[in-house]
């Protein structure tokens, strides 16, 4: 697949396959365009060349209803700094996939407060993001990914934001968590900690990828 930025080539004749309940690691300095193909293998950016399929499914041909549906209940997904609603409590905001799909309020709430718990989160419920700490509230948007056990999960520097002990803590959790449910995780990362929990690895430069074996 290809993408570019008005002139600028971000991914270049990219090839990668994700198996279901896999763990891959896409590994790359500020700007190599890592980011970018995470958000075309997640359906945000269209590609400009080759296609991105999902279960067999071309996702360039999906109108934006469609491709709206399957990223709210299909996919997942964590950012660097949560990206939690303020005004939201940590349950509400853990349960929001839910809400959205159309689940009633109480059965939402009650299975996020189950995935709550097993990030051990269960008794800071009815705080708010501004009332936990960072490591706490990265778990709470790995609740947010997780909590409608989708196929896949896309992950953008998920512990970018913490300290070493937390960034462990936080990843180790998501990663349990994900495999018990056979979520498969797409990971971007420039650190190499955090890309060896992968069970594949690859590494991506100016654009190009290549898997860890095929790299010097």
């Amino acid at each position: 697949m290809d993408l570019f930025y008005g002139q600028s080539h971000a991914v270049r004749g990219a090839s990668i396959a994700i198996s279901q309940g896999e763990v891959v690691a896409i590994m790359g300095q500020s700007g190599s365009g890592k980011s970018s193909l995470l958000y075309c293998l997640a359906g945000v950016l269209p590609v400009a060349g080759g296609e991105v399929r999902f279960e067999g499914l071309p996702l360039g041909a999906l109108d934006d209803d469609t491709l709206s549906a399957l990223r709210r209940d299909r996919f997942g997904f964590v950012f660097q700094h949560g990206e939690l609603l303020p005004e939201l409590t940590v349950e509400e905001n853990a349960a929001l996939p839910l809400r959205l799909a159309g689940q009633r309020k109480a059965t939402a709430l009650a299975a996020a407060g189950e995935v709550l718990g097993r990030l051990g989160l269960a008794d800071l419920r009815e705080r708010r993001p501004s009332q936990v700490s960072g490591g706490q509230n990265q778990r709470v948007a790995v609740a947010r990914a997780l909590v409608h056990r989708p196929t896949v999960v896309f992950a953008d520097e998920p512990t970018g934001s913490l300290d070493s002990a937390n960034a462990a803590t936080v990843l180790e959790e998501f990663l349990a968590l994900a495999r018990a449910q056979g979520t498969a995780v797409v990971l971007v990362t420039h650190d190499h900690k955090v890309a060896a929990c992968a069970d594949s690895r690859y590494t991506m430069s100016d654009g190009v990828l290549a898997r860890e074996q095929d790299v010097a």
